[in-house]
């Protein structure tokens, strides 16, 4: 069978570009080319391109050559299976080059001092912002320390933006627009203050230029991205007729929205369907907690019951009534609803997305990186319930639930996807499935804050819980 190319294309049995991706220019630089990436902000410019050319994009991988490996010999393309009730196929055009940032340092500082490149965008996960607990840039981070002492040799992604915003201001070019598209409360404003910070440390006229010019708006996105296996490959290459090395699936529903800035002759967001926003903390603050903390609830408590995905956990109708109980009486009265939306039913059509049969989104690849989640997913109701007295044993299940995971890990032998995995696994292994179990996780004060830790309500209901999923398989009352 042919691969898919520039060469092929024509013969590919899906929706194809309406461009020509060869006229397309490099207008974007986007760290993080990974599957949510290109199956949620590349398709939204892939709608762009089809009447404006300037904004193909650049991909920088901060660590691994994978995606470049897979998309080069392909010219960029690949394929988007959209995995609803009915099921289609649409060939990207618009990822014009992948760039591995440890082999092409200076071709990525290059890309980024380009007059033409206009806007810098990321989704390099929570981790992938060096901050700290309290959302500050981390000036202990290993990169972080490597980049202070080489600005011209960046490894993280801050080093890499304040390097490539150096080199414009001394060209005497505008600063890039710069979108954060992770899952960070505030995500534009602190980033922002992580490159300012950082800038700082090297050169105090241009952390003012910075603070002047660089325009950081906040964002929310949404679309449920499972990653790419081998059984998406044959389907794909079954539906187009061409191989395709890393094609990506999500489901139908996606949602990019941008905080209102000013951009002179920038992409046309809202053509391509962007909500453009005064309002991003309330659509960001409704996603985080109503979508983003009932999937590390079904993660964590679906594992522990012994499931592999997210539609096989909703079949459970004790979990699946715990969840949405979760949701409409613990989480949307600590909500302001953004103009227009109707958090009751927002919640109904996540729980229906959580049900799509089409799509096999695995707990396990939800269950990465629960140290950094947690505090954004489920502290932050946590703390809002806790100031207003409410009851919060149902906000404490799935802390109760990461712990159990955690702990089950260490006792296996098995590993962790998390930046604190070495740590995480050291305490499992040295727990004895009793009452001092939540305390030693609760003093892990990388996640859990002091003044929640410490709250007695807090520590019942976390021991509560965890008391409960040892008794068996089912979700605490």
């Amino acid at each position: 069978m042919n691969r898919l190319s520039l060469s092929t294309l024509s013969a590919a049995q899906a929706e194809r570009p309406a461009y020509d991706p060869k006229t397309v220019e490099i207008g974007i630089v986007h760290f993080g080319p990974g599957a949510f990436h290109r199956a949620h902000q590349a398709a939204f410019l892939d709608s762009i391109l089809a009447h404006d050319p300037r904004w193909g994009i650049c991909g920088v991988s901060l660590h691994s050559a994978g995606v470049r490996d897979a998309l080069v010999p392909q010219d960029g393309l690949y394929t988007l299976a959209i995995l609803d009730a009915e099921i289609g196929y649409q060939v990207i055009g618009a990822m014009r080059e992948v760039l591995v940032g440890p082999e092409n340092i200076e071709a990525v500082l290059e890309r980024l001092a380009r007059p033409q490149v206009g806007v810098v965008t990321s989704t390099v996960t929570e981790k992938g912002y060096c901050l700290d607990p309290k959302w500050e840039l981390d000036f202990s981070h290993p990169d972080i320390v490597h980049d202070l002492a080489h600005p011209d040799r960046p490894k993280s992604f801050v080093g890499y933006v304040v390097a490539g915003l150096k080199r414009r201001r001394d060209a005497g070019l505008s600063p890039f627009v710069l979108i954060p598209c992770d899952n960070l409360p505030k995500n534009g404003e602190r980033l922002k203050l992580a490159v300012t910070a950082f800038a700082s440390h090297l050169d105090d006229e241009l952390a003012a230029w910075i603070g002047t010019y660089l325009s950081c708006p906040c964002t929310m996105v949404d679309s449920i991205t499972p990653a790419t296996d081998d059984a998406l490959r044959a389907r794909v290459a079954d539906a187009i007729h061409l191989e395709d090395a890393w094609p990506i699936q999500r489901e139908a529903f996606t949602q990019w929205v941008i905080e209102n800035h000013v951009h002179a002759n920038g992409p046309d967001w809202a053509s391509a369907g962007v909500t453009l926003t005064d309002n991003v903390p309330a659509f960001e603050r409704a996603k985080l907690r109503l979508l983003n903390g009932p999937h590390s609830t079904l993660a964590y408590v679906g594992l522990h019951k012994g499931y592999e995905t997210v539609a096989e956990a909703m079949n459970d109708a004790e979990l699946a009534g715990f969840v949405r109980d979760l949701m409409l009486k613990d989480v949307v009265p600590l909500l302001e609803a953004p103009a227009g939306m109707d958090l009751p039913g927002y919640c109904e059509a996540i729980l229906k997305r959580f049900r799509n049969p089409a799509i096999r989104h695995l707990l396990s690849q939800i269950a990465w990186d629960g140290s950094q989640k947690l505090p954004i997913r489920i502290l932050s109701s946590l703390s809002e319930a806790l100031a207003r007295g409410a009851d919060v044993s149902r906000l404490c299940v799935p802390l109760a639930a990461w712990m159990r995971f955690v702990r089950a890990k260490a006792v296996k032998g098995e590993t962790i996807t998390d930046p604190l995995a070495e740590d995480l696994l050291a305490m499992g292994r040295s727990l004895n499935d009793d009452e001092l179990d939540v305390v030693t996780f609760l003093g892990l004060r990388s996640v859990f804050p002091e003044v929640l830790a410490d709250d007695p309500r807090v520590i019942a209901g976390v021991e509560a819980a965890y008391a409960d999923l040892l008794k068996a398989d089912r979700v605490p009352a």
